[in-house]
């Protein structure tokens, strides 16, 4: 039994129950949130769940609003559920911090599969091997520093709050550093699916929010450059 902890955050109590069944019989302990309000008390009232799934569509505060709250103060994993599957709402969600994306109605096999590597993801860096302090840290400008281990970015001495994903992006150019790293390549390594023409949009605006956190001026950047037609390359 893993015994990760799930907060499920939805206004409809069957939805809650359903999700609250499934997950439990994959062994996560799960609570439930029924409104944005009541799911930002409970991150900030600690200790953090292993992931929050997060529905958009919500009366008073919404899903995207809970998520902007929420990643103030702490890098849990995010996956959203909606009823909508415009690109526009795809790039809201990961504009406001979100991991992932699930449309409704979703396959119970997709939901665990999409839990399963958030939380793997998320908990991964508790089982590196142990480096030395030069092996962990990169220095990715002469204001920013990498910490692999232990999964950390600084800038200017601040630390920076990445989203998992954001910071898997960020390993995988580190780790292709000089080379050209292409859309597919990118993709099919860090969210484990198939690559889709659609699934440049997704990758454009987590890089774009890389580069509002890491660069000094976004349009001119010194740490993320753009290969027209190619892809993206760090140096």
């Amino acid at each position: 039994m893993s015994h990760n902890r799930i907060l499920v955050v939805d206004d409809d109590p069957d939805i809650r129950k359903v999700l609250s069944v499934l997950l439990g019989s994959e062994g996560f302990a799960v609570e439930e949130a029924e409104n944005g309000r009541k799911a930002v008390e409970r991150v900030l009232a600690g200790p953090s769940p292993d992931l929050m799934i997060l529905d958009i569509m919500m009366p008073g505060m919404d899903g995207l609003e809970v998520c902007a709250r929420v990643r103030e103060t702490s890098s849990v994993p995010i996956l959203f559920l909606t009823a909508k599957s415009q690109d526009q709402d795809k790039v809201a969600a990961y504009t406001s911090g979100g991991d992932d994306f699930l449309v409704k109605p979703f396959s119970q096999t997709e939901l665990l599969m999409k839990v399963k590597s958030l939380i793997r993801r998320h908990t991964e860096y508790n089982t590196y091997p142990v480096r030395t302090a030069d092996e962990n840290t990169q220095v990715l400008a002469e204001n920013v520093v990498v910490d692999i281990r232990t999964r950390s970015v600084r800038r200017n001495g601040t630390r920076i709050n990445l989203t998992d994903k954001e910071f898997d992006i960020l390993r995988y150019f580190m780790e292709h550093r000089g080379e050209v790293v292409q859309n597919k390549d990118l993709y099919e390594s860090v969210w484990g699916e198939k690559y889709l023409p659609s699934a440049g949009n997704t990758i454009m605006v987590h890089v774009l929010n890389l580069r509002k956190k890491l660069e000094d001026n976004v349009s001119k950047s010194k740490i993320i450059k753009t290969v027209w037609g190619k892809g993206y390359r760090i140096e």
